[in-house]
């Protein structure tokens, strides 16, 4: 196959195919029609003789053609992508790219209101897409494109991603004002004596503290368990239940903030991107923009 021959396009196509798994959703990622696709496809099919993707009913399967060449696609497609923008003068007055984002709903209430307001001061025509990506599906969802940069602990470990650390926090416990405990200083038993909220995007399993307690041979009580850190402080507000979450979020409530009775490890943010788009003008300002913020919060 002559690549003279071949629709570059059609490598695009192929792309979405992959990663949505589904014609429909392909078309509306790209936004084409449906019939566009499959033409485009087909077109895919006839080059490369081979079926590319099978229809089941768990969605379009690759085959083992196309899950050999994916990643020389998306390095190909990166690649292009990257190199339309590396030779161009970034002004952020007049740039009107759009970022898509992964972080968790703790990172967007910290981190967005403040980056918004650099975004309308600096470079008004620039839009966020924020949505949460798994840790397992990152590394893809940067190499396609479907994400741009993600804030994450730093746990992932792939060879075609670059990564910057954004500040530590420390955990802290909050109570309400009138809460029935009125001493200063918290010790193991008074902790282990509350209920406790907490917070974790899991259904079940054990969190960071839950951890840390099960190796000193202890065990909280858990009343309530709640999928996003925002809600946990309001319950905390109301109840007689604590919450132990990073004192960057906690301090921005009026409540009393105690220091923990057990040691814990930091949490930990960096902010990771493919390695392709390092030096893209218009990305290395954006990460420039959020480093300097998230560093600022954790001071």
């Amino acid at each position: 196959m002559s690549l003279s021959k071949v629709d570059l396009n059609l490598f695009v196509v192929f792309e979405a195919v992959y990663r949505t798994r589904n014609l429909t959703r392909a078309a509306e990622l790209l936004f084409i029609t449906q019939p566009a696709v499959s033409n485009a496809l087909a077109r895919m099919r006839k080059a490369f003789d081979d079926q590319l993707f099978v229809s089941t009913s768990a969605g379009m399967i690759p085959t083992p053609v196309s899950e050999n060449i994916i990643g020389r696609v998306r390095e190909a497609l990166q690649l292009l992508d990257s190199s339309t923008h590396v030779g161009e003068l970034f002004d952020p007055t007049s740039s009107e790219r759009t970022f898509r984002l992964s972080m968790t709903d703790l990172t967007e209430a910290l981190l967005l209101p403040a980056l918004e307001e650099v975004l309308q001061r600096l470079a008004p025509g620039i839009r966020i897409e924020s949505y949460f990506t798994t840790r397992k599906e990152v590394p893809e969802a940067l190499a396609s494109g479907a994400v741009n940069l993600a804030i994450d602990a730093p746990l992932l470990d792939d060879p075609y991603l670059e990564q910057e650390p954004l500040g530590r926090d420390r955990y802290a416990c909050m109570l309400r004002h009138d809460h029935p405990f009125t001493r200063k200083k918290l010790t193991l038993d008074d902790y282990l004596n509350f209920g406790h909220i907490h917070v974790s995007s899991r259904r079940q399993g054990p969190g960071l503290v839950d951890a840390e307690l099960n190796r000193l041979g202890a065990r909280r009580s858990i009343q309530t368990r709640v999928q996003h850190y925002l809600v946990a402080p309001l319950i905390a507000m109301r109840t007689d239940l604590v919450l132990t979450a990073p004192l960057v979020l906690l301090q921005r409530y009026d409540a009393r903030i105690l220091d923990l009775p057990f040691d814990l490890p930091d949490l930990e943010s960096h902010c990771y991107w493919h390695r392709r788009v390092t030096g893209d003008p218009a990305h290395r300002w954006l990460r420039e923009q959020i480093g300097r913020l998230m560093r600022e919060m954790n001071q």
